[in-house]
């Protein structure tokens, strides 16, 4: 049998945590304010498929906004009107919508019809967080079911714990969201966190798709863990605070969310074939269509 190494510097790496972090590749920034515009509609389209890919889309229902760069009081949404699925929207499809509720016209796709519900959620949570570079909402299973029982999540499981104390339940639902008062109700919920039921708001698109796909999950894991332990007449093992909190801080970051999320984008790009490509325009027409 082998023996093991002495413990000596010499044959161990002693690259440390913040060393390791300049390998980790980092969101792509960007000089040309409308370069920035055409990715950030390259990314949110995608952003859909990739929902219709894990079964997020229900009929109608659901949206994903994106805060524009060049208009930070608009963001782009989905179009409502002939029902434009998750899976075929593309970035000349999008919507720029103010807070007014205003579609722009000159910069907007063909089919000009908002999603009341989206504009009433998305542009209070947009006004009040200016942090918030995206949000998703969708109706999906799991969280449908777990947001019945009016708990927040239990830190049971590494995954989970990215969610530590760091979601929130909203309870006061008045139906179909058609008036401004319960968007700024939502908005208020939401506080400072990313979570609200399976609403999730963050600094990027790949780090909002990675934790709502990931609290999914995590709604599903609970359901499970909770039907399981109560078969054997337990509860599920909770995480002690100081060590979910530890976790949170590491995989509920913003760059972890957008580390892990960004392999969703690669795949799909693989899938596709299409990669995001720009060609500067000179004329002012040409750029507002972006």
């Amino acid at each position: 049998m082998a023996a093991a190494p002495p413990a000596s510097s010499g044959n161990i790496p002693t690259k440390t945590l913040r060393d390791r972090t300049k390998d980790v590749p980092a969101p792509p920034t960007f000089s040309d304010a409308f370069e920035h515009r055409a990715f950030l509609k390259f990314r949110l389209a995608q952003a859909y498929r990739i929902f219709a890919k894990h079964g997020f889309d229900e009929g109608i229902a659901g949206h994903i906004t994106v805060r524009d760069p060049i208009r930070p009081d608009c963001f782009w949404v989905n179009p409502w009107k002939q029902v434009v699925h998750f899976g075929l929207i593309q970035p000349e499809d999008l919507l720029l919508v103010n807070h007014d509720g205003k579609i722009l016209d000159e910069e907007s796709g063909p089919i000009r019809f908002l999603n009341r519900s989206a504009y009433m959620i998305h542009s209070a949570i947009h006004e009040a967080r200016p942090d918030v570079l995206c949000a998703a909402h969708s109706h999906t299973t799991y969280g449908k079911v777990f947001s019945t029982l009016g708990v927040p999540l239990d830190p049971i499981t590494q995954d989970s714990c990215a969610f530590y104390e760091d979601h929130v339940l909203y309870s006061e639902y008045r139906g179909i969201v058609n008036d401004r008062e319960e968007g700024l109700a939502i908005a208020a919920a939401l506080g400072s966190k990313k979570n609200h039921g399976l609403l999730v708001a963050t600094q990027s698109i790949e780090s909002t798709v990675f934790f709502f796909t990931s609290l999914e999950r995590c709604c599903q894991v609970q359901i499970i863990a909770d039907q399981a332990a109560a078969a054997r007449g337990q509860r599920p093992r909770i995480i002690d605070p100081t060590s979910a909190t530890l976790t949170q801080q590491q995989l509920g970051s913003e760059l972890g969310g957008w580390s892990n999320g960004i392999v969703e984008f690669q795949l799909l790009e693989h899938e596709e074939g299409k990669k995001f490509e720009y060609t500067p325009v000179s004329s002012p027409d040409d750029k507002q269509k972006l």
